[in-house]
């Protein structure tokens, strides 16, 4: 069995080799910057967890289809960050800041490409699984952040069409990157089943997370201006939770932010999270995010994996759901 350390140091070593000063420039340094300035690698390890649930022995064919998850989430906020207007991505700046739009879009064109080859270093007898696991995933990713950027001029989602977003946008990333370790590992198909659900389930539970700390959590820690869902109007758990709470005057008070420009960010920020506290849904996304996690986790039971293997997981698992950035 394989340590969370273990993995760190498998992970930063492949990684290492994508640091190839190729030609031209201007579209592969982008890359090598994106993947050198920090990132959580949370697919990519959740990939190997679930692999090493059931085998060993990790060799490029497991390592590098876990790192083509993580490329291809790095090519996704690449173009987020376009979309979004964010300056800063873990305490740096953007990609598109750094260079410039079109640059940041071809850069991202090649992440998503290579993440691909990468995906086919698995052993030939499940590569056609992984690669439509794989493909249907990043169609379902579009898919969350085209609902992400309809609702942000929409003024009023429900809880349902909120869940719906995160699900595509975010969890089938972590769901895929389960399923795709227990494929490496040749699970069942009940195993590969359970497993999903597990990295579904997780995700969500992540995502609440990040629209709480994008919220609540300390800029220092967190790598990113505090505020931005709020800037740019995001419907995220907490405003879809504070409109189902919110009175008709805190409504109307809500909308009214919602109309304020970049000139009155802190005015806007500062109010929209003074709402929150004050109808307690500082408080509710905590608590709605260890529902979802022990929703993982009895998923995960499903799975019937021995407890001394799932160890490593569930530590993982606990950790997500409690960083600070």
């Amino acid at each position: 069995m394989y340590t969370l350390e273990e993995i760190d140091h498998i992970l930063d070593n492949c990684a290492k080799l994508q640091h190839v000063r190729l030609e031209p420039a201007n579209l592969y340094a982008p890359l090598d910057y994106m993947m050198s300035i920090g990132g959580k690698r949370i697919r990519p390890k959740l990939c190997l967890l679930t692999c090493n649930l059931l085998t060993d022995d990790f060799r490029n064919a497991e390592i590098f289809p876990a790192m083509a998850l993580e490329v291809f989430h790095e090519f996704t906020l690449i173009h987020d960050d376009i979309m979004d207007r964010s300056d800063t991505r873990r305490g740096c700046l953007t990609v598109y800041k750094k260079w410039n739009e079109n640059i940041a879009i071809l850069s991202g064109d090649v992440m998503s490409i290579l993440a691909y080859k990468y995906l086919a270093y698995a052993r030939p007898e499940v590569l056609p699984q992984a690669l439509d696991l794989f493909t249907g995933t990043a169609m379902q990713v579009c898919e969350g952040q085209q609902y992400d950027m309809d609702f942000e001029s929409m003024p009023f989602i429900t809880m349902d069409d909120y869940l719906n977003m995160i699900g595509l946008k975010t969890a089938v990333l972590l769901a895929c990157a389960a399923k795709m370790g227990a494929l490496l590992g040749d699970g069942s198909p009940q195993v590969c089943q359970a497993l999903y659900d597990f990295g579904y389930k997780l995700g969500i539970a992540f995502q609440i997370t990040d629209d709480y700390l994008d919220t609540f959590g300390n800029e220092q820690v967190f790598g990113k201006k505090i505020g931005g869902d709020i800037t740019n109007n995001k419907k995220t758990w907490l405003l879809v939770e504070c409109l189902r709470r919110a009175d008709v005057a805190r409504k109307q008070k809500l909308q009214e932010l919602m109309h304020l420009g970049e000139e009155a960010r802190a005015e806007k920020v500062e109010a929209v999270r003074q709402i929150y506290v004050e109808l307690g849904v500082k408080e509710a996304a905590e608590a709605e995010i260890l529902v979802w996690h022990k929703k993982a986790m009895s998923d995960l039971a499903r799975a019937g994996i021995a407890p001394s293997r799932t160890v490593q997981l569930e530590r993982f698992a606990e950790e997500i759901i409690h960083r600070e950035k």
